[in-house]
């Protein structure tokens, strides 16, 4: 009796702790290839969208952004090493995962 009351609470623990591994986990969105984003100014940008991009590209320059009809905005980064990378950021601040 004592094995299965050990067996079940640790089943139960193993459950409730994978519950909330994939809960912590970062979801990201993902971006329809067919959405059309408009070119914006940067100025037109969200101040969420500002810290996140200054919080994780702190030495990198806006080349461009745009934007969809959806709030999701396209920005083409240029990286302190000269390379250009084109990330995906909702109005909230939440990045995004581009959809091959």
């Amino acid at each position: 009796m004592k094995k299965i009351a050990l067996f079940i609470i640790t089943i139960m623990v193993f459950t409730i702790s994978k519950a909330n591994y994939n809960s912590a986990k970062v979801n990201f969105n993902t971006v329809i290839a067919a959405d059309e984003f408009k070119k914006i100014k940067s100025s037109e940008l969200p101040p969420a969208v500002v810290e996140e991009i200054l919080k994780q590209y702190p030495t990198s320059k806006l080349r461009q952004a745009y934007k969809n009809n959806k709030d999701t905005y396209k920005l083409i980064m240029v990286l302190s090493s000269g390379t250009a990378r084109t990330v995906y950021i909702d109005s909230y601040g939440r990045w995004i995962q581009k959809k091959k």
